[in-house]
């Protein structure tokens, strides 16, 4: 089992979770950080041939940044169904259908191109919040969440959840097929986050809305590349309108278990340095 982007949020995640049930596992990285991690770099092909070596299955992560992916992706699928591999599982976004830019080009690429296909598309990540992200660089120095958001909703979810539903579209037989709404269990603005983490950490947590060109300029200067930090900001004003607001079965049915709660979440990854 091939997984790209192995050292990443969820990447790592599903590496975990396919070593804890007994599969064996080949992390793909720009930069391995243990033996048995190979280096992939999507930008230099004769990585992929290493990577896919004996591989029948892969997740696959998109390309960092790139506003087209498709040019870099499309040769790394031909070599794998060269190779022998038979499923790939994609992670994409639950704001990118199948033929929008960026993401949803690859989910039309991966469902036409692969004879066994699974788009995941999750929510925004709790990680986020605690992580490298812009979101919780501004958490931990202001105080506040910058989105261009509003009053609009999401249903969080957690990585762990995405990677339980990754490792079962992987494993399962037959073959998914199809595409997943992945989801935790309710949807909340960014001014209900805020107030979450303001009263499990006791420290004043505000949403500030801006808008969508502010937002991007924002991006841009975190170190996002000009175009994707536009198609980032422009997601915002989607989930302004409400569009991004629906809560999934897909980790339940797939799992048996529920989704982690935002609450639960913040109550453990939040520091008692910041309660």
């Amino acid at each position: 089992m091939l997984v790209l982007g192995g050292t990443g949020t969820t990447g790592s995640r599903v590496a975990e979770q396919l070593r804890g049930r007994g599969v064996p596992v080949r992390v793909a990285s720009r930069h391995p950080r243990a033996d048995g991690q190979v280096r992939f770099d999507w930008s230099e092909r004769a990585t992929h041939a290493v990577a896919l070596a004996g591989v029948r299955r892969v997740y696959l992560v998109a390309p960092v940044g790139e506003a087209d992916p498709v040019p870099l992706v499309e040769p790394f699928l031909a070599a794998a169904l060269a190779g022998g591999v038979r499923r790939v599982v994609l992670l994409s976004s639950s704001a990118v259908p199948e033929g929008a830019p960026v993401l949803g080009q690859l989910h039309r690429l991966v469902r036409t191109t692969m004879p066994e296909w699974t788009v995941l598309r999750p929510s925004w990540f709790m990680q986020n919040f605690v992580s490298d992200h812009p979101l919780a660089a501004g958490i931990r120095d202001a105080g506040e969440i910058v989105t261009a958001t509003g009053a609009g909703r999401l249903p969080f979810v957690d990585a762990g959840d995405i990677a339980a539903v990754a490792v079962a579209a992987l494993l399962d037989e037959p073959a998914h097929n199809t595409e997943l709404l992945v989801t935790g269990p309710a949807a909340l603005s960014y001014a209900d986050a805020a107030a979450v983490i303001t009263e499990a950490t006791g420290r004043p947590v505000h949403h500030h809305n801006v808008g969508v060109a502010e937002l991007a300029a924002r991006h841009t200067a975190a170190g996002y590349p000009p175009d994707f930090a536009a198609i980032l900001a422009a997601l915002d004003d989607d989930i302004r309108r409400g569009t991004q607001e629906l809560v999934s079965p897909t980790v339940a049915r797939l799992t048996g278990r529920p989704p982690r709660s935002f609450q639960d979440f913040v109550a453990t990854h939040f520091s008692r340095s910041e309660r």
